[in-house]
């Protein structure tokens, strides 16, 4: 299969990109980025150095994903959404990418339109963070994160509908139960 890169998109020597992966206008993947499989960049996207991406990935308009970010399968990131690698950034004193700090986003998690991620922190497998959010702690795999600082005001399915309080969907007929990173699924009904 074919990967598609606008002609105004850079792709520089040492980057990766899986089959039928699309780069649309004015995006950037820089060396040794890693791009997996059927995702689709859109207009102004970043991909810093050594980033890793999986597959299935979409990542809208205006995102950078800098270095020591790394985006598992089916991650969804909003327009303009934000992501850091720095606590303590100075123009005059860089430290470099050893101190970057890892911020993993796990399988199928949907980051809202200009949400940012502060690095060092792990967004759970199938969470929402709500737009504008703002997430300062590790998130629960299905949890539903709102607000600045983002907080937890309920969970979500696989589907993306949020959960009854018996964590069951009206929509897809999953269901869950709590554990200590989340929720599991506890049938196999799609």
């Amino acid at each position: 299969m074919a990967v598609f890169i606008h002609n105004s998109s850079f792709v520089d020597d040492g980057a990766t990109i899986g089959d039928n992966t699309k780069i649309w206008h004015f995006s950037h993947v820089q060396s040794g980025a890693v791009i997996g499989e059927n995702c689709s960049l859109g207009q102004n996207v970043n991909i810093s150095n050594n980033v890793k991406i999986g597959n299935g990935v979409k990542i809208q308009n205006n995102v950078s994903v800098y270095e020591g970010v790394e985006l598992e399968d089916h991650v969804f990131c909003g327009p303009s959404c934000v992501f850091t690698n720095d606590m303590t950034p100075r123009a005059k004193y860089p430290k470099g990418r050893a101190a970057y700090l890892k911020t993993l986003v796990k399988t199928g998690a949907s980051i809202g339109a200009n949400a940012t991620i502060v690095c060092g922190n792990t967004v759970g497998k199938w969470a929402l963070i709500g737009a504008g959010s703002t997430v300062i702690k590790d998130v629960k795999d299905h949890a539903i994160m709102v607000g600045v600082p983002a907080r937890q005001i309920g969970w979500a399915c696989e589907c993306g509908n949020k959960l009854e309080p018996d964590l069951k969907c009206k929509t897809c007929k999953r269901e869950y139960k709590e554990t200590q990173n989340g929720l599991t699924q506890i049938n196999t009904e799609e």
